[in-house]
């Protein structure tokens, strides 16, 4: 059975590139750091490295409740570093007083730098204040070129993990059963409503899959998965727990509160 079964065909390109992370750390027996991965890409990771005595894989972005994190690929015997995620936290200043930013904004001014978006993890915005974390190598470049978002003035400064504004996210946990993993029927028992109006929602593109917009109602859902529909919230995939006695799905997910 080829590995590619267990996986979305469009995930193809994602199982290569992690087949080639394993391959390069058994083979060269050194360790391999990745870019940010969202939460669905770190779960096919996981699952492309499984229980293997030649690789192992750790993550981190940054916070304990980091949704975006970089994969840390590791032979045996090598012991995982402190810094060996090469991670900042960076603040960014700006006229509270008198105005302030929305995530949107900020990653909309992040990518106009030329910055790929794998380079930036986790966004964190309050009504005064706003911070990033992203690859150490590109904290310079981000200092000097990151200088407006919108027609605001900003200015960037590297800071400590422990001056993080991070909130702890209040994921409220719950099982539910479903007829399938189509997007259109998992969205429909998550925010209970009902086929039409969840189909209503698909077609007038206000449902993104793992931050990526997706307008099919056939499109299937999978463990880690990350589903925010505008309007009504954020929530996530935990788990897929087989059948009932009724053939239903068994499905176990979070929502955002």
């Amino acid at each position: 059975m080829s590995v590619y079964e267990h996986f979305r065909p469009e995930e193809k390109p994602l199982i290569d590139q992690c087949l080639d992370w394993k391959d390069q750390v058994s083979r060269n027996f050194a360790p391999k750091l990745t870019d940010f991965l969202d939460p669905r890409q770190q779960r096919v990771l996981e699952l492309i490295i499984g229980k293997n005595d030649d690789v192992r894989v750790t993550f981190s972005g940054g916070y304990p409740d980091a949704e975006r994190k970089r994969a840390l690929l590791l032979p045996p015997y090598i012991p995982e570093e402190g810094e060996a995620f090469e991670l900042t936290a960076v603040e960014v200043a700006f006229a509270s007083k008198f105005i302030s930013l929305s995530h949107p904004e900020l990653l909309g001014a992040l990518t106009g730098t030329g910055v790929n978006r794998d380079k930036i993890g986790d966004l964190m915005v309050t009504g005064d204040r706003a911070q990033f974390i992203c690859t150490k190598d590109i904290e310079p470049y981000l200092r000097l070129n990151l200088t407006s978002v919108g027609k605001n003035a900003v200015s960037c400064q590297a800071i400590g993990k422990d001056e993080l504004i991070h909130n702890q996210l209040n994921w409220v946990e719950s099982w539910g059963t479903v007829p399938s993993l189509r997007l259109d029927a998992v969205a429909s028992e998550i925010y209970h409503l009902s086929r039409a109006k969840t189909a209503e929602l698909i077609d007038r593109k206000r449902v993104r899959i793992n931050w990526e917009l997706i307008d099919r109602r056939d499109f299937e859902l999978a463990e880690g998965d990350l589903l925010s529909v505008r309007g009504y919230g954020r929530s996530k995939i935990i788990s897929v727990d087989g059948l009932t006695k009724k053939h239903k799905i068994r499905l176990q997910y979070g929502k955002l509160y």
